[in-house]
């Protein structure tokens, strides 16, 4: 035991280093300490899982406890102008350019402008939820945090799963997009760039050696700092913007309006259809909602940042759209690099290059603030010892989460050199759905419900109301996909979300935004989880399968690993504040 005299002090400990590997780096909890300890939480599986289901976070839990986990402080360094360009760049280039072709083609038509306003209309709802969580709560977490303190930690490690796939598959699909471009560029065919495997199935038997070389280059920047990322960002952003309003005067200069006959070839279902997939196009807004805790101002930039930006961007989502198929007749399209064609085809080759290098500069930008956003939802789930705390740690230089982005870099190049862009697209729509429908579901739980103040008569109502508005939008995509057009059950399923909606309305509110909410609470959130669980219906068979297989992995993950790290710290927790309240109250006896 070491005596300190009088007059003397403790040297500092000397700072860890940030490149350690140890055990106790990784699996630092009591149930991985050796194989006796881990049969042993093992064997409590369904006790532990019962605890986790009713245990939420809170919000200074995610604003000040968390944050320790990773020993040094993200650098506070971003305004509202970085974040409008935050999501300009993560948004505008991560599928307009990639997807839009294909579902022109084989889904949408020329209506495919419709699926890009459907969908944009079901982003903006999901903005305005994000807007006001990190708003409240500006941490990096984003949506995982927001989801665990108000939905629990079972359903909070279910998105986590959703947030680490959507954050893999997106990065892969831009990287395959990305490779698309180049090799239209150089040749016009657009897997020239790839290595053909005879063996392997379809959809897997394409190498892209290309989309890994351009996400290893941009996760190295993105690892450089965020003030570097976000100004090297928005400058080239600007450049984009350009070259997109080039794009639209052009297409609707060279226009053919017979190219729009017939406007809707595979009919409403088709738009919808298209609509779920081109929900690609709009995701990476949620990226700058990550950038929350490195704000300097979060209560006025975020909401400018995020409900701004995605206002315009939906606009110039539409008008692309429509110039593309005004363009090309749509069973002319190329799925692949659908723009730069275009051009070729209407005797522009000059302006073939400009599109291919604005798509590129779109995805490299959307690689790079998707790259800084991923990260950081990993962060936070690392942090909460979801997966491994090692991946929690910031760098004390960079101030950035160098090992969370190493961790998405690596499984994304893997994913992105195997696995064709319609493979990735479908899956990632519905991890991406599933989450934003959660999110207008997690803020009706945060107005109408605060545990130990709300009326237990209130809860059970609010709960009710809830259930209806959920199963009478699940009623809604139900008839759709099943290719009933009679009006009877839409009037009925619609009835059903309305009072659903209504009663919800008429209770009282147990919470109001501090400083900016969502307005018209509830009929916002209720329209965004009727919108996004509608799109998720509109999706094939496939992307579905593929969903569950990754949630099945996801969830044997949480039984064996995830479950008993996140019991141990949240028992952890309450022993060590247990000994602070006896000590208190035995001072307050004596005194």
């Amino acid at each position: 035991m070491t005596t300190v005299m009088e007059g003397q002090t403790l040297a500092p400990e000397p700072p860890r280093s940030y490149w350690r590997f140890s055990k106790k780096d990784f699996f630092p909890e009591q149930s991985f300490r050796n194989l006796s300890s881990y049969r042993i939480a093992v064997s409590q599986t369904c006790h532990r899982l019962k605890d986790r289901l009713a245990g939420r976070s809170t919000d200074a839990t995610e604003l000040v406890d968390l944050r320790k986990q990773s020993e040094n402080a993200m650098k506070q360094c971003l305004t509202w102008w970085d974040l409008n360009w935050i999501c300009f760049g993560s948004v505008v280039g991560s599928g307009i350019f990639a997807i839009t072709g294909q579902e022109a083609r084989f889904h949408g038509g020329p209506a495919v402008s419709l699926s890009y306003a459907a969908s944009g209309l079901s982003a903006l709802l999901s903005v305005l939820c994000y807007a006001e969580f990190a708003v409240e709560i500006p941490v990096a977490g984003g949506s995982f945090s927001f989801l665990r303190i108000e939905l629990g930690d079972f359903v909070a490690f279910i998105a986590a799963g959703n947030l680490l796939l959507e954050a893999v598959v997106g990065a892969a699909g831009l990287g395959r997009a990305w490779s698309s471009y180049l090799a239209s560029i150089i040749k016009s065919d657009t897997d020239f760039l790839r290595i053909r495997i005879q063996n392997f199935p379809n959809g897997f038997n394409l190498l892209d050696p290309v989309a890994v070389s351009i996400l290893a280059i941009a996760n190295s920047i993105a690892m450089s700092g965020t003030k570097i990322t976000s100004s090297l960002n928005w400058i080239s952003s600007v450049f984009s913007s350009l070259v997109i309003l080039f794009i639209i005067i052009i297409g609707f200069v060279h226009s053919n309006k017979s190219n729009l006959v017939p406007f809707f070839p595979y009919g409403a279902e088709g738009v919808f259809q298209a609509a779920a997939v081109v929900y690609w196009s709009y995701t990476g807004f949620d990226m700058a909602a990550t950038m929350a805790e490195e704000t300097n101002n979060p209560s006025r930039d975020i909401p400018i940042g995020l409900v701004g930006s995605m206002c315009l961007i939906t606009l110039v989502y539409c008008l692309m759209a429509l110039s593309l198929t005004m363009m090309v007749k749509y069973t002319e399209i190329d799925i692949n690099a659908a723009y730069s064609v275009a051009f070729d085809r209407i005797g522009m080759k000059w302006a073939k290059y400009l599109v291919s290098v604005c798509a590129l500069k779109g995805m490299t930008t959307s690689l790079l603030v998707g790259s800084m956003g991923q990260a950081r939802y990993t962060t936070q789930i690392a942090r909460a010892h979801m997966i491994p705390p090692w991946f929690a740690l910031v760098h004390p230089k960079t101030g950035t989460p160098i090992n969370a982005t190493l961790l998405v870099t690596v499984i994304s190049c893997i994913v992105a050199f195997f696995s064709s862009l319609d493979v990735l697209s479908s899956v990632l729509s519905l991890s991406t759905l599933f989450i934003f429908m959660l999110m207008a579901v997690a803020l009706l739980v945060r107005r109408y419900y605060v545990k130990g103040v709300t009326p237990k008569g209130d809860l059970v109502k609010f709960l009710v109301c809830l259930f209806v508005v959920v199963g009478s939008s699940i009623g809604i995509t139900a008839i759709w996909s099943s290719n009933r057009r009679g009006w009877i059950g839409y009037a009925v399923a619609v009835f059903f979300w309305f009072v659903g909606t209504f009663g919800m309305m008429l209770l009282p509110k147990q919470r109001v935004p501090k400083v900016w909410g969502v307005p018209l609470v509830p009929w916002f959130p209720s329209l965004s989880i009727g919108m996004n669980l509608f799109l998720i219906g509109s999706l094939g068979w496939l992307a579905f399968l593929r969903f569950f297989i990754c949630s099945a992995v996801m969830l044997l993950y949480y039984l064996f690993i995830g479950l008993h790290a996140t019991y141990d710290v949240a028992h952890q927790n309450q022993r060590e504040s247990e000994p602070e309240d006896g000590k208190g109250n035995a001072n307050q006896a004596t005194m």
